[in-house]
């Protein structure tokens, strides 16, 4: 995996064979920075990204200057991945291991501009809408945040006021989740 954009751009991670991830790849996650873009100022966003894997989306946003990124994973060797590749690269990434549910409905209350889920595409339907449910439930986007969660063609996020849109590339898909406008 590379690093798109930003102070660390071109730079490869190579991530040990033995994670048990499906980082979202160098396309996908281009495309996903071009829209985040032109929604926001990097440096002064608070980003939570859960499922977070090797950190692949985590080291993007703090390569383009993003001061307060928080990846959370249950997996003990994709924690010290990111602690570790965090360190090294000196990005202010805080690793926490820790249930992606647990972490939202019980551990944080704090509110994040950009929330990033990447779960395992063969994760249950009802653990999709229930990711997506406790966010709004709890509170936990600012009032122009938004969350987007990456999936299979194959998961269909039933009608929602929070579904704003999707994007495809390949058999890949973000859905952005928002609170409505008045």
């Amino acid at each position: 995996m590379r690093i798109i954009s930003g102070t660390l751009k071109s730079r490869r991670i190579t991530a040990p064979k033995n994670l048990p991830v499906r980082p979202t790849t160098d396309l996908s996650k281009e495309s996903l920075f071009n829209i985040l873009n032109n929604l926001y100022h990097f440096q002064g966003l608070d980003v939570l990204d859960l499922f977070s894997g090797t950190g692949n989306i985590s080291y993007e946003f703090g390569s383009r200057g993003t001061q307060s990124i928080t990846a959370v994973d249950a997996d003990f060797k994709c924690y010290k991945f990111i602690e570790q590749t965090a360190k090294t690269l000196e990005l202010p990434i805080q690793a926490i291991k820790c249930d992606v549910f647990s972490y939202l409905e019980n551990k944080t209350k704090h509110q994040y501009d950009v929330i990033f889920a990447d779960p395992p595409y063969d994760m249950k339907q009802e653990q999709f809408e229930q990711l997506v449910r406790v966010v709004f439930e709890k509170n936990l986007l600012t009032e122009d945040g938004i969350l987007i969660v990456e999936h299979s063609k194959h998961t269909k996020f039933p009608p929602s006021e929070y579904l704003s849109f999707e994007k495809k590339y390949g058999g890949s898909v973000f859905s952005f989740f928002e609170l409505p406008k008045e």
